[in-house]
């Protein structure tokens, strides 16, 4: 999937994005990057790709690389 990064909680190590297929919003944190990615190397705005999983509140990301 694709999307974009809505919003960054740094200290936190968490965020969400909005996919661009309209799709729910999708939670991520920072044990979701693909390898060699750190949440650092993200800002909001991005246009990401990730995979999804269920998650007990929603979708969760998981492999998430910018585009």
């Amino acid at each position: 999937m694709t999307g974009t990064i809505k919003k960054i909680i740094r200290p936190k190590g968490f965020g969400f994005i909005t996919p661009d297929d309209g799709s729910e919003e999708v939670f991520f944190h920072r044990g979701s990057m693909a390898p060699r990615n750190q949440i650092e190397d993200f800002n909001e705005g991005d246009t990401v790709q990730f995979q999804t999983r269920k998650g007990e509140k929603g979708p969760v990301a998981f492999d998430l690389k910018i585009r």
